[in-house]
């Protein structure tokens, strides 16, 4: 009988160990499979994308996660020139504005789909004022300094370096823009850092170091067309903005300093609305920016959230905009006149993208009342922006 029992007790201590072996294989197997998983979420691969008039070869980075997303950004601008996000059938369309080829991004564009710095918008006659020293900026829109001038960040070769994340690989591009360039005071050593997900997110981190007292407001200039038809405008698309409040602009789309509520007006995008029906209404601010060309103080500010969203009837696309920054930059595509080239044939006609620019307000500099841009020796710049694409 002590024998059998201790048979018994045997059989059952070697099941115990078996189905302890068995789960621990499994864990580690699933393990295994989610660590491989993590690592190959999204892809990196580059390419050969042309030379600059001097020589220096530019690069396109195309980042591709496992749904079928793909974003190509090129280290001359820090420029996005493709984004394919899916439709409502799963279709995978290019829906940023762009060019095939370096040389018409080395001509004069409209800053497609670059990093714009060191100050995205406008200041009024590009001129600051630091700690009672006054500083020419470059004046190159008018009588005014825009997107940080004759020669911005959208308009040099930056270090690009792949870096690895907890979902895959991220492009990290590095540009240190010197003392006095553009005007502006103190060596930049500015960072920017694009990431795919598997969640179809585009993630924007921006970085920047200062060895002088300097302002710094960076932002990224991509014009979207959800349709992924450029031969149509996105006056169809649907917005909305997270905002009741306008920064209003002089007759040369510099603020007037005042703050306007949007309730009432064309600029009232609290709830969802076609782009094309208040465009053309009769209003100053409109007659100003022909169009929309301003900047909305976002609610909520000191958070990273929803700031817009806009919606494509026709194919179900739908991008989301979240950000840190207090305003955004709502652009109509104004400016679009038949004259730059599309890839394949055709021509970009008016309101054919649209920007969503993430940023501090224009001309904030000479604004008191606006959220400081400065940043000092020993401080870090950060900021963050998300575009999520889905479908409905």
């Amino acid at each position: 009988m002590r024998s059998v029992l201790k048979i018994v007790a045997s059989l059952i201590l070697l099941a115990g160990l078996t189905l302890l072996m068995t789960n621990c294989c499994n864990q580690q197997s699933e393990n295994k499979e989610k660590k491989s998983s993590n690592t190959k979420v999204v892809t990196i691969t580059k390419s050969n994308f042309g030379t600059m008039p001097d020589g220096q070869v530019i690069d396109k980075y195309t980042m591709k996660n496992t749904k079928g997303m793909e974003v190509d950004v090129i280290n001359y601008g820090g420029i996005i020139t493709s984004i394919k996000a899916p439709d409502k059938d799963g279709k995978y369309e290019n829906v940023v504005l762009g060019f095939d080829n370096l040389n018409q991004y080395v001509k004069e564009t409209p800053f497609f789909g670059a990093i714009i710095g060191r100050y995205g918008n406008r200041i009024a006659k590009g001129q600051i004022e630091i700690d009672g020293t006054s500083y020419q900026l470059d004046v190159n829109d008018g009588p005014n300094h825009l997107h940080g001038g004759v020669k911005g960040f959208d308009k040099v070769v930056w270090s690009a370096k792949e870096i690895a994340g907890d979902e895959g690989n991220a492009l990290e591009l590095t540009y240190v823009s010197k003392d006095g360039e553009g005007g502006y005071p103190g060596t930049l050593t500015a960072k920017v850092i694009y990431t795919l997900t598997d969640d179809n997110e585009l993630e924007i981190a921006y970085e920047a170091t200062t060895d002088k007292k300097t302002i710094v407001n960076l932002t990224q200039h991509s014009y979207f067309n959800l349709s992924g038809n450029f031969a149509n405008t996105i006056l169809d698309h649907e917005l909305t903005i997270n905002s009741d409040t306008l920064v209003p602009v002089d007759n040369t789309l510099i603020p007037t300093g005042e703050l306007t509520s949007v309730e009432g007006t064309p600029f009232d995008f609290t709830t969802a609305k076609v782009i094309g029906n208040d465009i053309n209404n009769d209003d100053v601010q409109l007659e100003r920016g022909k169009g929309y060309d301003h900047c909305w103080v976002l609610n909520d500010q000191g958070t990273f959230r929803e700031v817009a969203k806009v919606y494509h009837p026709g194919t179900g696309r739908i991008m989301e905009v979240y950000t840190s920054e207090p305003g955004i930059q709502f652009y109509s595509g104004n400016f679009l006149d038949g004259t730059l080239p599309m890839p394949g044939g055709g021509t970009y006609g008016h309101r054919t993208g649209l920007c969503l620019e993430t940023e501090h307000y224009p001309d904030s500099p000479n604004q008191p009342n606006f959220p400081s841009v400065i940043l000092e020796p020993g401080n870090v710049y950060k900021t963050a922006t998300t575009y999520k694409f889905t479908a409905k």
